[in-house]
Order: structure tokens, then sequence, then C-alpha cells
């Protein structure tokens, strides 16, 4: 009788994921034919009202909850979770361009995700984050350029929304359409209960995200000048002189050091030496290249890590810093014009170290040389077979 059983098993199953494929090739196609496409002619508000149904029937239910509190909180990657966000509201508003605005630890904004976002669309969104997370609300326009609620030139409808985690707007979700419509684009009462519902924890996951970015920002950041401090740059030092090591790529490091920095302090007081250092640091990190880590090692001195970089090559960023320093009027928004120089040693692996520790005595070894010979110059390190 259990072998009659089994061998009748397979039909049945075999009925049931028939029947089940078709149910889910029925839904989609319901799905399909209730979400209109964005080359179908309507604008931005004939869109909303078209879709209504369709949006609402992929947001009810639990599971499409679970899925997305599942996505948005597999990653503390800020600019991933807003991917993630933009990805699930697009299948909701039939928008061709959209935006997540948050602001950063200065409290500027700045475009954490964005999807078919062009030219002036940038700034434009922007603008309207501004408006969204200072007010905590919705935003809808049929025509951006004419809308006196947000001073920005760029035509076209928008819909936002505003991003809320623990009391607070912590980013705004933009959705644009370069075209104007011809009436306010309204997100439809049911859909918009239902947005809210699903948008809450996908905040909740992005404001968790950006506070641990920026308790991650603060412990390898110099308070002072906001460069990498020295915690940082042992643990880079370390990772790419492992690195180049594997490779067979060079890596070397500048340390600066301003010359008559004391001088500063003494004349001109404590606060003037701290803002003639932040000054410093700016020129520093303007000096070097992108693939570059600019660190604070302490006081007035300075350090440049370059990966893949020989000596001839790190030389050539090391002139650069010492040149660019050198003509800076340091403290000329409080009315003075001082100028310092400064003492840079460069050394590079493998060829005058092994290690992160001897790149970093070779380097400072270099510094001090010039130290000595009257500052305001540049040393590589010298081999150990030269010394």
């Amino acid at each position: 009788m259990r072998r009659v059983a089994d061998r009748g098993r397979p039909p049945v199953t075999l009925r049931a994921a028939a029947v089940g494929s078709a149910a889910k090739r029925k839904s989609k196609r319901s799905e399909v034919a209730d979400a209109p496409t964005l080359a179908s002619g309507l604008d931005l508000a004939a869109r909303l009202r078209a879709s209504d149904r369709g949006a609402r029937n992929r947001l009810d239910g639990r599971e499409a909850l679970v899925d997305i509190v599942r996505a948005v909180n597999a990653t503390l990657e800020p600019q991933k979770i807003a991917g993630l966000i933009i990805d699930h509201a697009a299948t909701w508003v039939p928008a061709p361009s959209w935006a997540l605005v948050s602001s950063t630890a200065s409290g500027e904004l700045s475009v954490l995700a964005d999807r078919g976002l062009v030219g002036e669309m940038r700034p434009a969104a922007c603008a309207v984050a501004g408006w969204v997370m200072q007010r905590g609300d919705q935003f809808a326009t049929a025509d951006l350029a004419s809308d006196a609620r947000v001073s920005h030139p760029a035509a076209g409808a928008v819909v936002a929304f505003a991003l809320t985690s623990r009391s607070q707007a912590v980013g705004a979700l933009i959705a644009l359409d370069r075209a104007v419509s011809s009436r306010e684009p309204r997100v439809p009462p049911g859909l918009l209960r239902a947005m809210h519902v699903l948008l809450e924890p996908q905040a909740v996951a992005l404001d968790n995200a950006l506070r641990f970015k920026r308790v991650e920002e603060l412990s390898v950041t110099d308070d002072l000048t906001q460069l990498y401090n020295s915690r940082y740059l042992d643990s880079v030092l370390r990772r790419e002189t492992k690195r180049a090591s594997r490779s067979g790529r060079p890596l070397s490091l500048l340390f600066i050091d301003l010359d008559g920095f004391k001088g500063v302090n003494d004349t001109h007081g404590h606060l003037s030496g701290s803002k003639a250092l932040v000054e410093a640091a700016g020129v520093i990190r303007g000096s070097a290249r992108e693939t570059d880590v600019v660190a604070r090692f302490g006081g007035d001195e300075f350090a440049v890590v370059l990966p893949d970089t020989g000596c001839e090559g790190a030389f050539a960023v090391g002139e650069r810093v010492r040149d660019r320093l050198a003509a800076h009027g340091f403290l000329a928004t409080a009315g003075l014009d001082i100028h310092l120089t400064a003492s840079v040693g460069v050394a590079t692996l493998p060829d005058v170290a092994a290690s992160a520790e001897e790149l970093v005595h070779a380097a400072d070894k270099a510094m001090y040389q010039v130290k000595d010979s009257g500052k305001n110059g540049i040393q590589a390190a010298a081999s150990p077979a030269d010394n």
C-alpha cells in the first residue's frame, strides 16, 4: 500500500505545482497590467492615479514588510540601504528619477543613492530634501520651478517623503519627473498609508547605519583637522604593507613637519595655532591624490601614505605639498599673512624598509635630516646599505 501511495504522489505534486505556477503567472500579469509604464505618455500625477490599485496590492500583507525589513537590515552601509529603499519605492511610485538625501555630520545635505538623476536634478533633489527634512512632511508639486516653497530653477514634477526615525527626519526620499504635470501629483491615501508602514523600518535601518558610520569615523578622525588620526594611520600602514609585499608593488610614506610652527603659538596664541594647523591640513589634503591617505601624526606633524607609488612619484607629491604650504598665507581671515615652510621625509618599501615600523622610522629620520640641514626641503630616506 505504501508503494502504491508513493507512486500516486508525483502526479498530485506536479498538478499542485502547475496550479501554483499558473496562479503566480496570473498574479504577475495582474501586477504588470496594474502598473502603468513610464513610456505611457501619462504625466506623474496621472501615473500615480493609475498605479494605485496595483501598488497597494504589492504592499499589502506581511510578506512585503518581512522582505523589506530583512533586506535593509542585512547591511550597515548607508549607501546600500539607501539604494534598497529606492529600489522598493520605485515599484510603488512610477517616477523615472529618484534620490535619497541625508545630512552629513557637518549638517550638509548629501545624495546617498540615486537612480536616473542627471544635471540640475541633483541640486534640485537636495533643495527639496531640505524642505522635507525640516518639516518632516510630504512634498508634492506639479512644477518645481514655479513652487514658492523651494527656490530652484529646475522644472518638473516632484513627490518627496520624509524618512523618520526616533521622531527625527533622517533623510528624504524623492521621486522626480523632468516633465511638468498637469496637476499636483498626490499619492492616493490608501497607498500612502501602506508606504508609511513600510518606510518606517527602512528609515530606522538607515538611521542606525548612519549613526554607526559616524561613530566609526570619529574613532579614526583627528578632532582638530578632520584628517585621519595616528591610530588609523598605523592600521592603514600595516594593511598596505602586507598588500604591497604580496603584490610586489611599491609603497611610499611622506612625513611632513611644519617649520617654525612654535612661533605661531608663541606670537599669536594657541587658538591661532590650531587654526593654522587646520589650514595646513587642508593644503596637504588638497595636494595629495584621491588614492592617498592623509593623517595627522601628532602636533604639527603630518603623514601621507601613497599606495602603489615608488620613490620618484612620492618625491613629486612631497614637492607639491612643500611648495603649496610655502605659498599659502596662513590666518588671512584673522588679518594676518603668515608663511610657513615644511620639512618632508620620503621613505619607500621595499627600497629602504620591509615593514610598517621600518617605513615610519625611515621617513621620520629623513624628515629630521632636512630639519638638521636648514629646514624647508625634502629628503628621500637612504637604503640600509648606504647608512
